[in-house]
This record gives structure tokens, C-alpha cells and sequence, in this order.
């Protein structure tokens, strides 16, 4: 009868199962079947605990179950120990792995020398693996196999969100949260300077950074173009160009008010887009734009901002999109009229606001009313003599008198401006064209009068459909 033996588990081992026991520390790995130590390795040793395990379950005294719950392996390890061990013994774990004899099968000697070349002209792994048409990983194999390497550059430290914003809480004790910038900031209460110069730093995980890349597109648009004449020099520490910009920030990250900025963003993180320690506080802000606004600067502004648009795009301005939008007012300081909103199906206070557009919806401007004459009444005292006087390339008088069916730019609007006397008013004026739905259409044209037409649509697609023209006379000939 074989002896059997007492499960008595060491102190401070953790037990596998109720026989075997393994005591760990930082250094070594002892393994114990009762109190007798039968294996032990080194604790980084991934070959001798992969043999140990295989031993321990061939030989029976541990189901591979117990294994994986000990040490929170995965099933693939085990399985995989068990099989080198059964196939190919102790020496199956030793074996060392055979690598390529010729140092690569895709980068040859002959080429290698190349790639290196351009690794040390700077270019990046990605970029030189393009270049050659090899695979990016075969190029990290040879720089980790020591067959290429990469040159050392000085390369700047990574300013991280949590060392940027231990910095901001650190300055709070001084000017203010974020406030890094001291001299600068002095210099400018006293008058000193022309505001804060914009410094960039290379930071990791900023928030809202995707802001950035849409900045070429805000400086093209015009934003910043002529506005020192048009807006005149804002005094302190933030310029007029920084306030737009972050003005343009906040559009694009759909914070539609000043007090809202603040809880989107800390504001040293958000000063970071701008190239600042900070962004201003909401009331520094405010004053801001009272100062940028004053004097209706905003309003000469928005004209030179239509013209430039205008100006950048003479093909888009051929025909034009007048529609009007009702903006409800929520407020209690103001007594305003009362306008029906479409989409509340309901009157309710607000201001009519009437947008110019191209044929893609872009704004060339907008006229506010505060008291609604309607669309045909705005139209002839607000629009049509601003687009008379700012739109370019307009035909000259000539070239009007030697073409009759020659309009200067047509105009396009919803019913409310369906009027035979007006659209004979800015014909015979202006020589300007309008389109509209009739408002009192009659019975629907016969289906047999349509062909199929190949339309291109203003942002270059063409598009089949079933068009029909039919001229017609408009009006009842008192006011036509």
C-alpha cells in the first residue's frame, strides 16, 4: 500500500489544489507537494513555469483547470505547454527559435543600405516603408533585429493633461487658474506691449484639438481679413485676432454662449488651441466683444465679409436664395412682436431674420427685423439695393440693351414674395429676374408635355429628370 501523503500547505503559499502549493516572491517561485519543495525557478523565468506546469499535469498531480484559476492563465498556454512537453520533452522549452539565415527574404543586402539612407535623412518608418513598397511591419522587424536602426533624435518632451493641469491649479495661488504667463499678462495692465504673444507648445491629449485642423479653413473664409481696420485694436492682453478665433473655436465645438464655454473645457486646455495659457473668463470676454462692436464696426465688418465672399465667388452669386427664419426670443427685457413660427405652428415673439444664400446654402448676409414688413417690402428696400451695389461682374447697360432676355441675377424665394407687380418692378428697374411657386397654380400640366433632362446640380452632380416649360402670362393687367 503506497504512502500517502499529508496536505500540510506552507505558510504564506498559495494553494494550487489540495495537494501541490506554490510560494512566490519577487525574486524566485518554489512549488510544494505537501511540505516537500519538489520545483522552483526564478519569478521572470517564462520557460521553466511553462515546463513546471506541463510536468505538474502530465504526471497527474494537477488538473489544468487548477493551473489556469491559480495563476489566471489562459486555456491556449496550457494546452500549448502540455503538447511541447509531450512531443518534445525538457528540451522542447530550451530550444532556441530558427530565425532567417540571410538576414531577410524581402530586404536584401542590397537595398538595405538605401532604406538606411533614408532613415537617416529623417524620414519615418511609415514614410520609407511607402517609399521602397514594403510591408511597414518586415521594416520594424529589421530595426528590431538590429539590421537597420534608427538615427537619435532630440526629440521635445510630451507635456501630458495631468503636468498641464497640476501647472494650472499651481498659478490659481497667484493671478488665477492658468494664468502661467505673469510678465505678459503685467506688461499688458500696464499698457505695455501689443497684447499676448501666441506661443504653441507640443502637448498630448488636449481636448477639442480637432479644432485645429478646420483653422485653414476659417482664415480662407475671410475671418481674420482686414479686421484690424475694420474693427479696430482691442487693449490688453488678448488681441482682436484672438478673440475671433476663439470665437470660430466655439462654432465649431457648437458652444452657441460665453457662459457656456466654461463648462466645456478647462480654460488653460482650451488656451492651448490658441496658442495662450488661458482663455478669458466669460465677463473678460464680454467686454471684448463690446469693444469690438462698438461704433457699429460689426455691422461694416459683416459688409466686407459679404463682399469678400462675393468677390472669392462670382460664380456662385448668378442666382441667389432669399428665405426668411423666425428667431424666437425668450428673453423678458424686450417687448417683441409676436411672428408665426412654422415649425411651433404657433405666434410667438421673435425677430424675422432673412438670409442671402448661394445655391448651396451658403450665407452671403442677413437682414434682421424686429418688426416684420414682409418678405416683398424687405426685398425692395433692404436686399435688392445692397446686391445691386456689392455684387461683381454684374452685365454693363449695353450688354443689357443688346441681349432682351439678359437679367443681372435672379432671385429665388418661397410664395410669400409671389407678386406680378413686384417681379415687373425689378424687371423693368433692374432688369432682375425672380423665381417663385405660383401662389394660385392651376390644374396640373399633362404628364405627356414632360421630357427627361440632364440637369447639373450647383455642387457639380448630374442628375435625370422630367422638366416641362411653358410660358405664361402673370398678372390680371391692373398692376402688370
Amino acid at each position: 500500500m503506497p504512502q500517502l501523503i499529508l496536505p500540510l500547505i506552507p505558510t504564506g503559499a498559495t494553494q494550487i489544489n489540495g495537494l501541490v502549493s506554490v510560494w512566490r516572491d519577487d525574486s524566485q517561485w518554489t512549488y510544494f507537494v505537501g511540505i516537500l519543495p519538489i520545483y522552483y525557478h526564478k519569478a521572470d523565468d517564462r520557460r521553466m513555469f511553462g515546463l513546471i506546469m506541463a510536468q505538474l499535469i502530465e504526471c497527474g498531480a494537477c488538473r489544468p483547470i487548477h493551473i489556469i484559476k491559480t495563476f489566471g492563465l489562459s486555456k491556449s498556454f496550457v494546452i500549448r505547454a502540455v503538447k511541447k512537453f509531450r512531443h518534445g520533452g525538457v528540451e522542447a522549452f530550451f530550444k532556441k527559435r530558427q530565425g532567417r539565415q540571410d538576414g531577410g527574404t524581402i530586404l536584401k543586402s542590397e537595398i538595405l543600405e538605401k532604406v538606411q539612407g533614408y532613415l537617416d535623412q529623417g524620414y519615418s518608418r511609415r514614410e520609407t516603408a511607402a517609399e521602397f513598397k514594403v510591408k511597414y511591419d518586415t521594416l520594424c522587424k529589421a530595426i528590431k533585429y538590429n539590421r537597420l536602426h534608427e538615427p537619435k533624435h532630440n526629440k521635445e518632451v510630451l507635456i501630458t493633461k495631468s503636468s498641464r493641469n497640476a501647472e494650472d491649479a499651481a498659478a490659481a495661488l497667484g493671478m488665477g487658474t492658468a494664468c502661467t504667463r505673469v510678465a505678459e499678462r503685467v506688461f499688458s495692465s500696464l499698457g505695455q506691449g501689443n497684447g499676448a504673444v501666441v506661443h504653441f507648445e507640443t502637448c498630448l491629449d488636449v481636448p477639442k484639438g480637432g479644432v485645429l485642423c478646420a483653422l485653414p479653413f476659417l482664415l480662407a473664409n475671410g475671418l481674420l481679413n482686414d479686421v484690424e481696420r475694420l474693427l479696430g485694436k482691442i487693449k490688453g492682453y488678448y488681441t482682436h485676432f484672438q478673440v475671433l478665433l476663439l470665437l470660430g473655436f466655439m462654432a465649431l465645438c457648437r458652444i452657441k454662449t460665453v457662459e457656456k464655454l466654461g463648462g466645456q473645457a478647462a480654460p488653460g486646455e482650451f488656451g492651448k488651441l490658441l496658442g495662450l495659457d488661458r482663455i478669458p473668463e466669460a465677463r473678460c470676454l464680454r467686454q471684448k466683444l463690446d469693444g469690438l462692436s462698438g461704433q457699429e464696426a460689426s455691422e461694416h465688418w459683416a459688409a466686407h465679409l459679404s463682399n469678400y465672399w462675393m468677390n472669392n465667388n462670382p460664380e456662385a452669386i448668378g442666382t441667389l436664395y432669399i428665405d426668411g427664419h423666425v428667431r424666437v426670443y425668450h428673453g423678458y427685457l424686450a417687448n417683441v412682436p409676436r411672428h408665426y413660427v412654422s415649425r411651433e405652428r404657433l405666434c410667438l415673439r421673435g425677430i424675422t431674420d432673412y438670409w442671402v444664400n448661394d445655391a448651396i446654402g451658403r450665407p452671403f448676409f442677413v437682414v434682421e427685423k424686429g418688426i416684420d414688413p414682409g418678405l416683398i417690402k424687405t426685398l425692395q428696400k433692404d436686399i435688392v439695393p445692397r446686391l445691386l451695389k456689392d455684387i461683381p461682374t454684374q452685365p454693363t447697360d449695353l450688354e443689357l440693351a443688346a441681349q432682351s432676355f439678359l437679367c443681372r441675377f435672379i432671385l429665388v424665394f418661397d410664395r410669400e414674395g409671389y407678386s406680378p407687380a413686384f417681379f415687373l418692378e425689378m424687371w423693368q428697374k433692374h432688369r432682375i429676374a425672380c423665381i417663385t411657386y405660383h401662389k394660385h397654380p392651376d390644374e396640373p400640366w399633362p404628364v405627356s408635355w414632360f421630357t427627361e433632362n440632364e440637369v447639373t446640380m450647383p455642387d457639380g452632380e448630374v442628375v435625370r429628370m422630367r422638366l416641362c416649360e411653358m410660358g405664361s402670362f402673370v398678372g390680371s393687367g391692373k398692376g402688370a
